[in-house]
């Protein structure tokens, strides 16, 4: 099976690295300067499971003349996606199948759109990882878990085939039989976590030494569940007592990685982790006088702002 790898940055750096270590046949599709990256240092990945050095790792351009790929791994930012699926076109043929690890669930339908329900999968991944200054990969726990599937459901023949290849490949994966389900769980505790820790700038244990600090997570986590159930994704009280740990963890440093692009000054994936989670609510959410949510949106939105606006001055040599 001939994978392509969309990209050579955390997480698709990470799974790929793995793949191709293991002797999956693996190409990155990469910029004409992380090709040179890669050709000069190698991938090289920094991780509690297992450090890796990857020589003569292979790569194409967009534009490169090449046969169609089995499988094509997409894990870009959700802003990059249009980015992502031009260079990646011409390398999908009839019977590729494209997994894409974004979060939220606006990619499914452009990239359904786009190549037809057939070709695309489901999938989410859990792994805390980033690009240090020498620009090797960096995984920064002990979790590196990819899920999959078929957005109709059930086990079909090409999903067990893909989790033969990726099992024994250095990383935890899952073959699922309900994979939207897995992914609207996902979403809603991003969501929940990424719009209280960006409303209070803070980690999950500051917030909830704060005044009302825990109702305000208990209400966001009630507010995406229930967009969730409007979908048709009920999420019980199984899911309340899973997440909880994470959520209400006293002296938690944890905050949500939307937290570190604000802090960073960089673009932020709120348009699609809370934007789309509000515009699938329906009339009740959005008819709420006061929707925590929508708060935490709207707060987003005006960072993003200032951040045009000083982006604006400084190239207009404005003080």
């Amino acid at each position: 099976m001939r994978i392509l790898v969309v990209g050579a940055g955390a997480v698709g750096g990470y799974f790929g690295g793995r793949l191709a270590a293991a002797g999956r046949d693996v190409t990155f599709l990469v910029r004409a300067q992380r090709a040179e990256e890669l050709k000069r240092a190698g991938l090289v990945i920094r991780s509690p499971r297992g450090d890796l050095l990857l020589r003569d790792v292979k790569t194409v351009q967009a534009g490169d003349a090449s046969q169609p790929f089995d499988l094509v791994i997409l894990s870009c930012k959700a802003y990059s996606l249009d980015d992502a699926i031009e260079s990646f076109a011409p390398f999908v043929g009839p019977s590729t199948a494209i997994l894409p690890l974004l979060n939220g669930m606006r990619h499914i339908d452009v990239l359904t759109e786009k190549f037809g329900a057939s070709r695309v999968l489901g999938g989410q991944c859990v792994i805390a990882a980033t690009l240090n200054r020498e620009r090797e990969i960096v995984h920064l726990n002990d979790l590196h878990a990819l899920t999959f599937g078929e957005l109709a459901s059930g086990l079909t023949d090409r999903a067990q085939a893909i989790d033969a290849i990726m099992q024994g490949a250095g990383f935890d994966v899952t073959a699922s039989d309900d994979i939207l389900q897995q992914m609207w769980a996902k979403w809603v505790f991003l969501a929940t976590l990424a719009a209280s820790t960006c409303l209070y700038r803070a980690s999950v244990g500051d917030i909830l030494v704060a005044p009302d600090g825990k109702r305000v997570i208990e209400g966001l986590l009630s507010e995406c569940r229930a967009v969730a159930a409007h979908n048709g994704y009920a999420l019980g009280e199984d899911f309340v007592a899973r997440v909880s740990g994470t959520l209400f963890a006293e002296g938690s440093t944890m905050t949500a990685s939307m937290l570190r692009d604000v802090e960073n000054r960089s673009r932020t994936e709120a348009d699609h982790i809370l934007g789309d989670l509000i515009q699938r609510g329906g009339e009740a959410q959005h008819e709420r006088q006061i929707s925590l949510l929508r708060v935490a949106y709207s707060h987003l939105k005006a960072y993003e702002a200032r951040q045009a606006r000083e982006a604006w001055a400084s190239t207009e040599g404005i003080d």
